[in-house]
């Protein structure tokens, strides 16, 4: 039995997001454990862990954020192929290697099978890379990672048996990531699977820049020297160093936030065209603006002509 699980903070974004996505993939036996959140996400997924622990003949926890939208009936035998190895402790939708920090995407991601969907300039969508199959990328691979994305995770029951989020780091970030290292140095394996998923959210990569920087820190602090390559860089690791790193991060993701968001202006700017373009009054005027570019070129040339003749 597969149990489904997920932090609500908004009613409406769990039930217009994770509900129905949950709905579609879950099984008939499936218990759906949907609980308000207990304060961070650490102890919120704590809570949740706590539960699921009890349930008798767990073949898998599927946690997921209130906005995510899980789009395939068949979510569970992929699920279940992936934990077919006994070794297995995670399974995400997207995953990196060569992660040394929480900024995970600053490795090298291997596989992304969401588009993210997003709400301002319009609205619309951008497709993460393993999205289309016929768009992949040569290096796009499922199989093991060093971290997942937090916002689909298909867990083992040793996992959920074993395991929990460390709530002294922080309220929010840093918490899939850290959880991945604690089942990597138990010797399980994080993996990424073909899951084809909707993350609805907004452009808005990191909405409060002071606490990802201060969990950026307590997890580098935690893993220095215990997990090979998290945490490695020049110079020693005394305070200053940890938060000149944290800081240049954060300051790198709101970057990438706002290359999202202007991406997602043009697609705007685009449909606002096309919309013009289908219109009548530009049906009917196209005779008109063609008229007047060739009396421009006409002038032109004109002009060229005259000036030859000097």
């Amino acid at each position: 039995m597969i149990a489904f699980a997920c932090s609500i903070t908004s009613p409406e974004i769990y039930d217009r997001c994770a509900g129905p996505g949950i709905a579609r993939a879950a099984e008939s036996d499936s218990p759906i454990l949907a609980f308000q959140t207990a304060g961070s996400i650490f102890r919120s997924y704590n809570v949740i862990l706590d539960e699921a622990a009890k349930l008798e003949g767990l073949e898998a926890l599927v946690v997921v954020h209130q906005d995510a939208e899980l789009l395939e009936s068949d979510f569970c035998a992929k699920l279940r192929a992936a934990l077919r190895e006994p070794d297995v402790g995670v399974v995400g939708c997207v995953g990196a290697v060569g992660v040394r920090s929480i900024a995970w995407w600053e490795g090298s991601v291997t596989w992304a099978s969401f588009t993210h969907r997003y709400g301002e300039a319009g609205g619309g969508e951008l497709p993460a890379l393993s999205w289309k199959a016929d768009e992949m990328p040569a290096y796009a691979r499922t199989g093991e990672v060093d971290t997942v994305d937090g916002f689909v995770l298909g867990l083992s029951p040793w996992t959920v048996q074993n395991i929990r989020f460390d709530e002294s780091l922080g309220q929010l970030h840093g918490y899939d990531f850290d959880f991945c290292l604690q089942v990597r140095a138990a010797g399980r394996k994080v993996v990424t699977a073909d899951f084809k998923v909707v993350h609805h959210h907004s452009l808005e990569l990191v909405s409060d820049p002071e606490t990802w920087v201060e969990a950026h820190m307590r997890v580098a602090e935690k893993w220095d020297g215990k997990m090979s390559g998290v945490g490695a860089g020049p110079g020693d690791w005394k305070h200053r160093a940890r938060r000149a790193e944290a800081e240049a991060a954060v300051a790198r993701t709101q970057a990438v936030a706002a290359m999202l968001q202007a991406e997602a202006r043009t697609k705007q700017l685009e449909r606002d065209l096309r919309e013009l373009e289908e219109s009548i009054s530009w049906r009917l005027t196209k005779p008109l603006r063609e008229l007047n570019l060739r009396r421009r070129e006409w002038q032109t040339e004109r002009a060229e002509r005259r000036s030859r003749s000097r």
